[in-house]
């Protein structure tokens, strides 16, 4: 097969978990006779030192040109602590997802075996953890107008905005993996406060009977922001508006012991981008002490999901287990033995699939 892959790498450690992502691509392409090309483009903080746009024009049409775009990360602390600046680097980020109508965000969260004591749940609760989030990507508070502040300065407003439409999309692909899985789906709102969670509530109940063997329960956000931590093995496939999946998807990454495990796949009908959960990190950017693993499974994620191939996302899988296994990893899990460097471990990862 032929593969057209876009590399967004980003800001902070963004270059160098990508980096090391390409390598097992490049591995994974050898291995099961696949050609793979790449073409780099900016985006976020990198995109605006450069052409003072977070997401400009010519890299949106590098991830048209893509079957499948790879990103790390956006963030930058000369931006973070300037709450003024009219060009931030996550507008790239939004923007990027609305151009290419990446509507559903797919966010996992699964333990590893060898890991499982660094995990700040007890082991009882968190062995065996399988879950996904689906997440509504580009509606919601985010982008809904109008927003801003009045005259004054004083008060501010953002209004959250959703259509039926938009919310049935996702809550489909989210009742399709349950069937796929373990055939419970939850249903994530605040509908006892807000029109939008009740439009959200009342759309999955009228699609709920097309899926007759799947188990529909509702609950509060509030509610799973505790069960997450109380009992995650009680949850299979969560969907959820935009707000809250990003709030609930950051709480349930750090289950399996560090956020810079888990992966995560953006999907629309034409498009599919693939990133790590964790942010840009900035503090170890340049030191090649970052853990590129969930980068590497945002891969793995992105043969299954852009390509079909399951074969090959299984064998990132399996030589990421062994990686930990072996305690080939990055000081953040290191737990007191070596701490390998970040371009350490995409080479062992590569050398050993």
């Amino acid at each position: 097969m032929e593969m057209k892959i876009a590399l967004l790498p980003g800001d902070g450690i963004g270059p160098e978990v990508i980096a090391q992502a390409v390598k097992v691509v490049k591995a994974v392409a050898e291995n099961f006779g696949h050609e793979v090309s790449f073409e780099e483009a900016p985006v976020g903080a990198a995109a605006i030192d450069l052409e003072g746009d977070p997401y400009p024009d010519s890299t949106h049409d590098v991830c048209l040109r893509a079957d499948a775009v790879l990103f790390g990360a956006i963030g930058d602390p000369k931006y973070d602590n300037d709450p003024k600046a009219k060009v931030r680097p996550e507008q790239g980020l939004l923007r990027m997802r609305q151009k290419l109508g990446l509507f559903a965000n797919v966010r996992p969260t699964f333990t590893f075996p060898s890991l499982i004591h660094k995990s700040p749940l007890k082991l009882e609760r968190v062995e065996g953890v399988d879950f996904v989030f689906f997440r509504e990507l580009t509606g919601g508070i985010y982008f809904g107008e109008p927003r801003g502040r009045n005259e004054q300065g004083t008060k501010a407003f953002d209004t959250n905005v959703y259509s039926k439409e938009e919310i049935a999309r996702l809550a489909r692909m989210g009742f399709e993996a349950a069937q796929k899985r373990r055939k419970h789906l939850t249903c994530v709102d605040k509908a006892n406060v807000l029109a939008t969670s009740r439009l959200w509530r009342e759309t999955v109940q009228e699609i709920a009977p097309e899926y007759p063997d799947v188990k529909v329960e509702y609950e509060f956000v509030d509610a799973v922001a505790m069960r997450l931590i109380q009992w995650p093995k009680a949850y299979d496939v969560l969907i959820t508006e935009n707000l809250f999946g990003d709030i609930l998807t950051d709480e349930a990454s750090v289950i399996s012991g560090s956020m810079g495990l888990m992966p995560s796949a953006s999907l629309g009908v034409e498009n599919k981008l693939f990133e790590p959960i964790h942010g840009s990190y900035p503090q170890a950017a340049g030191k090649d002490i970052a853990n590129p693993l969930a980068t590497v499974l945002s891969a793995a994620m992105m043969f299954e999901y852009a390509f079909g191939l399951k074969a090959e996302a299984e064998a990132i899988a399996a030589v990421v287990n062994a990686s930990l296994a072996a305690g080939v990893v990055t000081e953040d899990i290191a737990d007191g033995g070596k701490a390998y460097k970040t371009s350490e471990v995409g080479d062992w990862l590569a050398a050993n699939l």
